[in-house]
């Protein structure tokens, strides 16, 4: 058994989300002076989380907002930061660059919801379900190339407070420690990505994976549009198996945590 956490942190904002246009891929945006502020708040909120491996969409505004947490963190600013395009956010085909009021209407005209509207040329939310897969199981082989079976999470107890009873009232996501669920967890990883791609991540692990739930948390909560730098982490928990890595067990400590922000004047 082997037990990690991954914290996933969405990119602060740029002008695109504050005019409310979408992104996706073909749009490629640097943070605006707010999300660069927002990066410096969520950077100086996990300045002490010691972050063994780094990964991050390779987009500019992604790389950005990881690069500033990075610089903050006091114990992995040497940690090499490894590029991932399978983290960058959704396609949206035409649909970029475009308000999202647009796309609302693309999916009216086509009778269905805007969530589940797939534009001309876009990626359908099963094709980023399945980048996000296959980012886990990079993900998955990395932790043992590196970290290895015998990581002292395996002998710690670690496995069993996954396996154990849902998160305590200290790990709610309104308001709680940067280092809520880390108890026990010795290898610990940063995942610096966007919107659209971790509201699809959240709901795999939870809805496809069964992945356990912190206490007295709605599930609208835990599926809400995360906020530019809002922090989610999982504690997962692997197996070996003849085909490798597998997830034995999961554990969802917070979602769309945005404590950090509380002091910035123009937080979202």
């Amino acid at each position: 058994m082997f037990t990690f956490s991954l914290t996933l942190v969405r990119h602060g904002e740029t002008q695109y989300n504050r005019e409310k246009l979408l992104q996706g891929q073909g749009v490629d945006t640097v943070l605006s002076e707010t999300g660069l502020q927002q990066g410096e708040a969520a950077g100086r909120y996990l300045r002490d989380i010691p972050f063994n491996n780094v990964f991050v969409s390779n987009l500019q505004r992604a790389l950005q907002t990881a690069e500033i947490i990075q610089r903050n963190n006091t114990h992995c600013s040497g940690t090499e930061m490894v590029l991932e395009p399978l983290l960058r956010e959704r396609g949206f085909g035409i649909a970029e660059g475009r308000p999202k009021e647009d796309l609302k209407n693309m999916a009216k005209a086509a009778g269905q919801s805007c969530r589940d509207f797939t534009p001309p040329g876009g990626e359908t939310l099963d094709q980023v379900r399945l980048r996000f897969k296959k980012f886990l199981k990079v993900l998955f082989k990395r932790m043992l190339d590196e970290h290895g079976w015998s990581s002292p999470d395996a002998s710690t107890g670690a496995g069993d407070s996954v396996n154990g009873p849902a998160a305590a009232a200290s790990d709610a996501p309104l308001g709680g420690s940067a280092d809520d669920g880390l108890q026990g967890v010795s290898v610990h990883v940063l995942a610096v990505s966007h919107g659209a791609y971790i509201n699809v991540a959240v709901k795999h692990l939870i809805e496809d994976l069964k992945c356990s739930l912190p206490a007295g948390v709605k599930t609208s909560h835990l599926f809400a549009p995360c906020p530019n730098t809002g922090i989610g982490r999982f504690i997962l928990t692997l197996s070996q198996s003849e085909s490798g890595p597998v997830l034995s067990a999961a554990r969802c400590i917070f979602t769309n945590r945005k404590d950090h922000l509380e002091n910035l004047t123009a937080a979202e």
